[in-house]
C-alpha cells in the first residue's frame, strides 16, 4: 500500500476503487481494535430490543431458580426497574452508568433504593462487579387504612371473582400471592377453614378460621383448575382490579378508593385486629409472620381508644420471659395460651 499523502488521500476520496476501500477498512478495523475492547458489552444503551428481551428472559429465569422465596409480583417488578434503566439508556454492564442515570432522575430515595436492588440482583446474575453502588435511605411511611364501610363499598362494587378475591383478603389478611395460590383443598366449606399452604416471604403456613358468607362466594366459583381463583397471571388480574376500582371510586366520588391496593386489605385487617385484641403475638400469628418485629408496625396505624391495660398472649417460655422482663404481669392461662398485662 502507497504512503499516505495528500495526492492518494485525493486520489482515494474522488475516485475510489473497491481494493482501495477494503484496504482502508481493514486498516481503520485493525488500528481500533487495539484500543477497543475486542468483546461486545454485556448490555448496553446501543442494545437493540430484541437482545435485551433476551437477557431478561435469562435473568427472569436466574431469578426463578435462585430466588425461590421471590413472588411472581417481586420478579416482574425488578423485570420492570431492568426496562427503566435501559430505556433510559443506562448501560446494565457497567455499574457507574447505572449510578449516574439513578442520580440524575427525579425519583424518591424509596424509589431509588428499589433500583438499586434490582440492579444488584442483575449484576449477581450476569456476574457482574458492582461492590460500590450507592445506599439510599427509605423515608418509612404510614400505609393506608381505609375505613371498613369503604372497603365494603369496594367489594360489592367489583365483578363477582374479584369480589370474592377481596372478600378473602378483607378475613384472612393474606397477602394477595398467597390467595392467588390458594388450591380448592385448602378451602374446608365444613369448618369453614381457608390454609395458607403457600406462604409468602419467608412465612409461616396458617389456618384461618372464614365466615359462611365467604364460604359461599368461593364455592360459586367455576372450578376449572386445581386452584380456586384459576391460572391466569396475578399481574393481568390486578390491572383489571384497578379498572373497576376507578369506576366504583368515580361512581361513589371518594377519592381514596383508589388509594386501595391488595395490601391495603392486609394492613387494615392486622390494625382492627390488634385494636380488638392488643396483642403482638396473635396478629404475628395471623399474618404468619416469623418475628414480631415485622409486627410492630401494626400498633401505630390508627389512633386506638385508650384502655387500662396492655395486654399480650403466648405459648412459648422465651416470650413470656420477655413480657415479664419487659413490665407484664402473668395473669391466667387459657385455651393453652399464657395471659399477661400490663398498666398503660
Amino acid at each position: 500500500m502507497e504512503p499516505f499523502s495528500e495526492k492518494n488521500h485525493l486520489r482515494i476520496t474522488t475516485q475510489p476503487s473497491e481494493r482501495q476501500i477494503c484496504a482502508l477498512k481493514t486498516e481503520r478495523v485493525k488500528n481500533l481494535s487495539e484500543v477497543e475492547p475486542t468483546q461486545k458489552p454485556l448490555l448496553g444503551g446501543t442494545l437493540t430490543e430484541p437482545e435485551f428481551k433476551g437477557k431478561l428472559i435469562e435473568f427472569i429465569w436466574w431469578l426463578k431458580k435462585h430466588q425461590k422465596n421471590y413472588s411472581e409480583t417481586t420478579i416482574q417488578k425488578r423485570s420492570a426497574i431492568l426496562k427503566t434503566l435501559f430505556n433510559t439508556g443506562a448501560n446494565l454492564s457497567d455499574p457507574d452508568s447505572v449510578v449516574l442515570t439513578v442520580r440524575m432522575k427525579d425519583w424518591s430515595n424509596g424509589t431509588k433504593a428499589n433500583v438499586i436492588v434490582a440492579y444488584q440482583s442483575f449484576c449477581e446474575a450476569f456476574n457482574i462487579e458492582a461492590d460500590n453502588l450507592p445506599k439510599y435511605d427509605r423515608t418509612p411511611k404510614l400505609p393506608f387504612i381505609p375505613l371498613e364501610r369503604e372497603i365494603d363499598e369496594l367489594i360489592a362494587g367489583c365483578s363477582k371473582k374479584i369480589s370474592t378475591f377481596l372478600q378473602t383478603l378483607k378475613e384472612t389478611y393474606a397477602r394477595s400471592g398467597e390467595v392467588w395460590k390458594l388450591n380448592w383443598t385448602d378451602l374446608d366449606s365444613e369448618h369453614n377453614t381457608i390454609t395458607i399452604n403457600s406462604p409468602e416471604k419467608h412465612g409461616l403456613p396458617r389456618q384461618i378460621k372464614v365466615s359462611s358468607k365467604l364460604v359461599s362466594m368461593l364455592q360459586k366459583l367455576p372450578k376449572k383448575s386445581q386452584r380456586i381463583f384459576g391460572d391466569v397471571k396475578l399481574c393481568h388480574f390486578r390491572k383489571n382490579f384497578i379498572t373497576q376500582r376507578k369506576r366504583v371510586a368515580k361512581k361513589l366520588e371518594n377519592p381514596r378508593i383508589e388509594r386501595i391496593h391488595f395490601h391495603t386489605f392486609r394492613h387494615w385487617g392486622a390494625s382492627m385486629l390488634y385494636k380488638k385484641t392488643k396483642s403482638l403475638i396473635h396478629v404475628k400469628e395471623r399474618l404468619g409472620h416469623k418475628s414480631v418485629t415485622s409486627t410492630e408496625i401494626y400498633t401505630h396505624l390508627i389512633n386506638f381508644e385508650s384502655d387500662e391495660y396492655h395486654t399480650q398472649r403466648t405459648d412459648n417460655i422465651d416470650e413470656a420471659e420477655r413480657f415479664l422482663q419487659a413490665g407484664f404481669d402473668y395473669v391466667c392461662e387459657m385455651d393453652g395460651y399464657k395471659l399477661f398485662r400490663k398498666r398503660k
